[in-house]
């Protein structure tokens, strides 16, 4: 037995949120491979079926994203299953819009949610990593996240999603480099930075960032040129302030 679990935020007001696309992965596998209608247990809403002659447990806690833990820990409590029975679908701000990067373990990489998990499970579960960008600056983070898909990211979600729930049979078999081709494949763009994910996440224009470059990289200080005199006093100054003798 496998669970999936998409993890999100409860109720109407988050439902189109980026950080919800768990939520969104979660939902499209349900109607792709007709699993049972959602209903309430392990303090979230659950589905069940088949995939790849394999019986799946859909999750989506409903414990808000911060305790995404709780809920995905007592489902596997209560199956006996172990981290390795896991696979988490969740969005990350360090991938392009329409990216999508499968790992085992890791750091939780500043997302309460996973965090949660690593917390109450372990830490050694798969990890399906859905990118939806970095809105370029640390300050706009929070409304990016909790803000919703705008109409222009509808033509890379959505087929997004599609190959998502028609694929998830890759998941289960352990197929992972091939569930990403499947992916790239279904949003180019997501792949080379180009098409409508790519361009999506370079759209903020911020005097202090390239555009399109990662925003970990794009904090990191420049280092100035600094051209040293070969010879004379200003030169053995120099050389010994740098630490060049």
């Amino acid at each position: 037995m496998l669970v999936i679990a998409g993890l999100g935020n409860p109720g109407t007001k988050y439902a189109n949120n980026r950080h919800n696309v768990g939520y969104m992965a979660a939902d499209a596998i349900a109607r792709r491979h007709s699993f049972s209608p959602w209903s309430k247990k392990f303090q979230a809403e659950i589905a069940s079926g088949t995939l790849a002659g394999e019986k799946v447990l859909l999750v989506k806690p409903q414990t808000f994203m911060n305790l995404s833990g709780q809920s995905v820990g007592e489902a596997l409590r209560f199956h006996k299953l172990s981290p390795a029975d896991l696979v988490v679908l969740y969005d990350e701000l360090d991938l392009a819009p329409g990216k999508v990067r499968i790992k085992t373990g890791g750091g939780a990489g500043g997302h309460n949610g996973i965090r949660s998990l690593d917390a109450h499970v372990g830490k050694d579960y798969r990890r399906v990593r859905i990118g939806i960008g970095h809105p370029g600056i640390k300050e706009m983070v929070h409304n990016h996240v909790l803000g919703d898909f705008a109409k222009a990211d509808r033509a890379w979600l959505e087929p997004l999603l599609d190959a998502i729930a028609e694929n998830a049979e890759m998941l289960v078999r352990g197929d992972d480099n091939g569930f990403m081709n499947k992916l790239s494949l279904a949003v180019p763009g997501a792949a080379k930075g180009d098409g409508p994910a790519g361009k999506a996440a370079m759209t903020v224009d911020d005097p202090g960032r390239t555009k399109g470059v990662s925003h970990i990289r794009q904090a990191r200080p420049q280092q100035l040129a600094v051209k040293v005199p070969e010879s004379g006093p200003m030169a053995a100054m120099l050389k010994k302030l740098l630490g060049k003798e």
